[in-house]
């Protein structure tokens, strides 16, 4: 798929990013991992992403890596195309961008280097090494310690035909919107920020109609719902969910750091579709918080 096409595609619908699958002693599960992406695929979403940040791609090692990946492209190929996480220090996140291209992903989303302060010029030349290493799509997550400026993805996009895509991790209006006016259509932009429902109607209004959903991953109708609803502009539905879905479900998840994750693999185990346990750093629902999403999914009903 050429850069373009992948722009084309993310610029409509809805996004996910599937977690990945451990057993109890935390080893990767490649046949529980395909079950997911095969009930996951049918339910519309633009594209998916593998070994992202719901995918604990920080907590996968290098060998690894390649296994979920082409465990992803394999159990989607034709389907719903696949985009890599790949991140970490330069040389690394160009390594495993290499490898989610050779493997047959679509694109990559490039997550933060992690750890050190950099400055503009630095982060321009490190998503630009990563660009030029490849010749697929490439979007960038501007979260943590990779926070670009307007003038920042001015030059890359200059540079780079290949970066096709701005994931928005911050929630900075300002920023969004200054790097938005002045790149206008040259990228694809997506909202990212954690339980992007929340955000969606503002995010639409800036001109960001697209966005990641992390719960699309245990409860894909309810899900799939909320967008059409901030597509068409359906005010009633939008505040219904969020009262009656959304606002609980982050009551849960603000319990602790991490659970933005750790509450996804809980829900998709209450789903009847179990990804095992987080890997440390991150921890697990204890049984109360369990119980309380739990009764929070079944009460809206059969996905």
């Amino acid at each position: 798929m050429q850069p373009l096409e992948l722009q084309k595609i993310l610029n409509h619908g809805l996004l996910s990013f599937p977690v990945t699958d451990f057993d109890q002693e935390g080893n990767f599960r490649a046949d529980t991992y395909a079950k997911r992406l095969e009930w996951l695929a049918p339910y519309g979403a633009s594209a998916l992403f593998a070994a992202g940040g719901t995918g604990e791609f920080f907590s996968l090692t290098p060998n690894e890596y390649g296994d979920v990946i082409k465990t992803a492209v394999d159990t989607c190929r034709g389907v719903v195309p696949i985009l890599a996480g790949a991140g970490g220090p330069t040389r690394q996140a160009i390594a495993y961008a290499q490898e989610a291209e050779k493997i047959g992903a679509q694109g990559i989303l490039l997550l933060p280097h992690y750890l050190t302060e950099a400055s503009q010029d630095g982060l321009v030349r490190h998503v630009e090494e990563v660009c030029k290493s490849v010749d697929f799509g490439v979007v960038v997550y501007n979260r943590g310690a990779c926070r670009l400026t307007a003038d920042s993805l001015e030059k890359l996009a200059d540079r780079n035909p290949n970066l096709i895509g701005f994931k928005d991790g911050i929630g900075d209006i300002e920023l969004m919107m200054s790097i938005w006016r002045r790149l206008g259509d040259r990228f694809s932009y997506l909202g990212g920020l954690p339980t992007a429902e929340i955000y969606a109607a503002a995010y639409k209004a800036l001109g960001v109609p697209v966005y990641s959903s992390a719960v699309f991953n245990f409860m894909p109708k309810l899900a799939m719902d909320f967008y059409h609803a901030v597509a068409n502009d359906d005010r009633e539905t939008q505040n219904r969910l969020i009262d009656e879905f959304f606002l609980p479900y982050l009551a849960i998840r603000n319990r602790k750091a991490g659970y933005a994750v750790s509450i996804v693999k809980a829900g998709a185990k209450i789903a009847g579709y179990d990804a095992g346990p987080v890997r440390a750093p991150l921890t697990d629902l204890n049984e109360e918080e369990f119980a309380m999403l739990e009764k929070l999914m079944r009460a809206q009903g059969p996905q």
